[in-house]
């Protein structure tokens, strides 16, 4: 047992903690660590310590640009790593990753171990901030003990730029996904096809290239095609489409828009297959990785990430970054399929992710790495169950 180790898992909010790591936290408890979590109250807050861990709350502008502001967040976690005397961090989210490990520069006993779930385009781009942000993470991955990247693009980019050597990453098969939660619901064809979209209605997550190859297909195929979108809107941000912009599309009847839910299973198994039409530059995907976990058939681009999830022409179909008809085409290649092949393609998605994106190697990759900084042996193999 390691009850004298304190560790903490920091993000940019509850939700993401609650959403995408519970079963993370419920597995380090059982090894015995005394858990810290670290992340602005939100909703999904009270859920965090219903699970029995301490909560810190913290302020964290996540797209924001104001120095003084990303300094505060610096100092705060240094504060709070030297208050509850953290043994290791694990950070998640961009800004995250960078003020965490500054701040252990000053709480020089802390480990640090971050994870890059795709970069965006921020530090890809040539621009004057994509070169503060490389600066950054340039100084912060001094500090770093050990980075978990979830694509081999990513993690090329940052060893060839000398920001961590190889020997201190690894690459996981995404944030995993919880087999117990998303199962297989159905694999027989409908007569009528329905097809999700679900994300941050970002411009890059190609969410304008859904609605207008729907509005070509509708018009080909009518009523035996339905296209849904499900995900979380910002229309004081430039990056995101707006809902004026969608309203047109749901009252010519091209598409729904389902807004937001906690439950996104239960959406994915009324649908017969999900679609990512992506150019962001994404880490995997979770979308994607749960519909696939329960059996759906997957369309999505050749672009970072997104690749990982389709063995194209056996569980989906990949289409070209940016290219509208090619998206066209593979969404009808989808409807064409004969029932026998739709099938295929539905346990093919499941059986993909059996192999390679159970939660569970995510999760073992962890405690291992955590063990080897801690110098604690590793603990029994029921403890990631």
């Amino acid at each position: 047992m390691n009850v004298l180790c304190n560790i903490a898992l920091a993000a940019n909010t509850s939700w993401y903690l609650y959403n995408f790591r519970k079963n993370t936290i419920l597995s380090l408890k059982r090894c015995g660590y005394n858990l810290f979590v670290i992340a602005p109250r939100d909703n999904y807050t009270p859920k965090l310590i219903a699970l029995g861990v301490n909560y810190i709350d913290i302020k964290i502008d996540s797209s924001g640009l104001n120095p003084f502001v990303d300094l505060a967040t610096c100092f705060f976690f240094y504060r709070a790593f030297k208050k509850h005397r953290i043994d290791l961090v694990l950070n998640f989210t961009p800004k995250v990753n960078i003020y965490s490990s500054l701040a252990c520069y000053f709480a020089d006993k802390v480990k640090v171990i971050n994870n890059i779930a795709g970069l965006g385009t921020v530090f890809t781009a040539d621009s004057f901030l994509s070169r503060i942000v490389k600066l950054l993470y340039k100084i912060s991955c001094y500090k770093v003990d050990f980075i978990f990247f979830q694509n081999e693009e990513d993690r090329g980019l940052f060893i060839s730029n000398n920001l961590i050597s190889k020997s201190k990453t690894f690459r996981l098969p995404g944030s995993g996904v919880d087999l117990n939660r998303f199962k297989v619901s159905k694999v027989e064809r409908s007569e009528h096809l329905s097809f999700l979209l679900a994300c941050r209605m970002l411009r890059k997550k190609g969410v304008l290239e859904f609605m207008e190859a729907a509005r070509v297909l509708k018009e080909k195929y009518g009523e035996k095609m339905e296209f849904n979108m499900l995900g979380f809107l910002d229309d004081e941000n430039p990056n995101y489409v707006k809902m004026s912009e969608i309203q047109p599309w749901i009252d010519h009847g091209v598409v729904k828009y389902l807004g937001v839910t906690d439950k996104i299973e239960e959406l994915i198994s009324q649908h017969d297959c999900v679609v990512l039409p992506s150019y962001y530059r994404e880490g995997v995907p979770k979308f994607l990785l749960e519909a696939a976990a329960m059996g759906k058939p997957i369309i999505t681009t050749d672009n970072v990430g997104c690749r990982d999830i389709v063995d194209d022409g056996v569980n989906g179909f990949l289409c070209q970054p940016k290219n509208k008809q090619d998206l066209i085409n593979k969404i009808e290649n989808l409807f064409l399929l004969s029932d026998t092949d739709y099938t295929k393609f539905c346990l093919a998605s499941r059986k993909k992710v059996e192999r390679e994106f159970d939660e569970k190697i995510v999760i073992f990759k962890y405690i291992e790495q955590i063990n080897i900084l801690l110098n604690n042996s590793l603990t029994d193999s029921e403890t990631y169950n």
